[in-house]
């Protein structure tokens, strides 16, 4: 659920995913980023940050003819530590690394080590972020240095989760898979199992749980979901690992903070996430969360109650948008009053009691699946009404989210680099233009993407004698070629491939820029040449779908 006010950035210094840990020579592994000299292993770039897509309800998974997951309740706890341990791996990950200021190249290969765990017959769990942009994988059993090679059957990356199955599961046919438990008690003991580090042998920290609450998840970086703060040391390499409680998993361990910003301080992924994850796909497919994209803000003033003719109860939180996108569009109004969700009063800082415990009211959704209904009781102009909405996902922020297993889209004409807006795209260029970054931070917000649900920018120019000067409109966002409006890279590629535009120039145009960028057309082809030959583009585009058409 997108709650803007609630998660706003207040660090320089954020969680990050734990990555796998780094094989010899390898610098960064998917979401790890060293920062300097800083042991900060990554750093969530400053930008607004919805919450997290919602999670489970209760509704029955289709049957599958084959179940992707067995029920891991079904599994016989382990008798003890030496069957515990057989069923945790060490996962490494070959991995491919796109290049985002050179999209047409085939980017960069990397390595990492993380953890996993067997949790039914030739099924194990493990962190998205660990097996992320994979190209190979192969996991290893405790004591025994033999590879076995494995391949992703669903990844998650808005809750940092993904299955792994082996080719030849033949290695692990006597082993037990190891149980899901329950949400652990506040400062109760746990341990937890992995290769931090890159140890070739297994390694186990104790430590005690320390906070449940809703936590960002660095993987993705804007999801928001149910995580639990524990002391044990937690590092690179424990990533999908098993946190464990009296012989069951109540946890993977997945982020933490850098001993530079906080002491003892790891994050895992509780048994309510992995129990949705693994529903979610039991039909074969992931369908990610839904979301009421919805903005709110709390009613604690006594004045600004009363003010809205409120009893002074502790009960209600105010709308303060609902984006069209999503779930609520149409049926939310700003200056609604909810008071109720799903039967349980909302209070007036946006928790509900709920299952013996006060948690986010985002914790109703989170525990939903796309196509669930929500109820909701309002008051609307001082009358109290109800709401039945539907949830789905919501699209639009995915602009803000890190991109993974996708190759970088791009239109290379006559030397100038056009590529659509993303997180990635942002972080690797640098993009420091105020009109890009504001349809950037507010793509959601101001629901820019209902105009353009790609934002294009001329990101780069590979020098050539077509393009001299024109360095004043190196990332600018594009509004239209030869009087065609931009709305994605398509179009952009569309609109170039005339040879004979009106007048024999090509037109092109950005926002907030008065003087428009015009490109002789007859010179085209030989500039594309040259430009091909002298900086190897082998490609001269990349287009996929837009977030919005997804």
């Amino acid at each position: 659920m997108m709650v803007r006010i609630a998660v706003q950035q207040h660090s320089k210094f954020m969680m990050i995913p734990h990555p796998p840990s780094f094989v010899p020579r390898v610098l960064a592994l998917t979401a790890a980023l060293f920062v300097g000299a800083s042991s900060v292993w990554a750093q969530l770039a400053p930008v607004p940050v919805p919450s997290p897509a919602p999670a489970p309800a209760a509704v029955p998974a289709p049957p599958a003819p084959v179940p992707v997951v067995p029920s891991p309740q079904a599994a016989p706890a382990p008798a003890d530590g030496e069957a515990i341990f057989s069923a945790i791996v060490r996962v490494e990950n070959q991995s491919w690394e796109p290049n985002y200021r050179v999209p047409w190249n085939s980017g960069g290969t990397g390595g990492g080590v993380g953890t996993g765990f067997l949790i039914a017959p030739n099924r194990f769990l493990t962190n998205a972020h660990v097996v992320s942009d994979s190209r190979l994988l192969y996991v290893k059993k405790v004591d025994d240095p033999k590879p076995y090679e494995a391949e992703i059957v669903h990844i998650a990356h808005d809750c940092d989760l993904a299955l792994l199955a082996l080719k030849d599961p033949s290695a692990f046919e006597t082993v037990r898979p190891l149980r899901l438990g329950g949400v652990p008690l506040l400062n109760s003991t746990v341990i937890a199992v992995g290769y931090p580090i890159g140890g070739q042998r297994i390694s186990v920290t104790r430590g005690v749980v320390s906070r449940i609450d809703f936590q960002s998840f660095a993987h993705s970086g804007v999801d928001f979901h149910l995580a639990i703060q524990v002391d044990a040391a937690i590092n690179p390499g424990n990533s999908g690992g098993p946190v464990i409680q009296e012989g069951t998993v109540v946890g993977v361990a997945f982020q933490g903070y850098s001993g530079d910003v906080a002491q003892s301080t790891g994050f895992m992924i509780p048994v309510p996430v992995i129990h949705r994850f693994l529903e979610d796909v039991r039909d074969g497919t992931y369908d990610h969360y839904p979301d009421l994209a919805i903005a709110h803000f709390n009613l604690q003033n006594p004045a600004q109650r009363k003010a809205l003719n409120l009893p002074n109860d502790g009960i209600g939180v105010m709308v303060s948008s609902a984006d069209s996108a999503g779930s609520a569009g149409g049926l939310l109004q700003m200056g609604d009053i909810i008071v109720a969700m799903d039967g349980f009063p909302v209070s007036s800082d946006g928790f509900v009691n709920m299952l013996g415990s006060r948690v986010n009211m985002n914790e109703i959704v989170e525990r939903k699946y796309v196509g669930n209904i929500v109820k909701l009781r309002v008051i609307r102009g001082g009358k109290a009404m109800d709401l039945d909405i539907t949830l789905k996902r919501f699209l639009p922020y995915l602009i803000q989210a890190n991109q993974y297993d996708q190759k970088p889209q791009y239109v290379v004409f006559a030397g100038l680099l056009f590529q659509p807006v993303d997180r990635n795209m942002m972080a690797a260029h640098g993009v420091s233009n105020l009109n890009v970054r504001y349809l950037f931070n507010f793509f959601s917000q101001d629901e820019v993407y209902k105009e353009r649900p790609q934002i294009v920018v001329l990101t780069d120019i590979l020098p050539d004698e077509i393009n001299t000067h024109f360095d004043l409109f190196r990332q600018q966002a594009v509004d239209e070629i030869n009087g065609k409006k931009i709305r994605s890279l398509k179009d952009v590629h569309e609109a170039l491939q005339n040879p004979a535009p009106p007048g024999g120039f090509h037109v092109i145009r950005f926002l907030g820029e008065g003087r428009p960028m015009v490109i002789e057309a007859s010179r085209v082809a030989a500039a594309n040449q040259r430009v091909a030959e002298k900086y190897n583009v082998t490609e001269d585009h990349r287009i996929g779908d837009s977030v919005m058409a997804q």
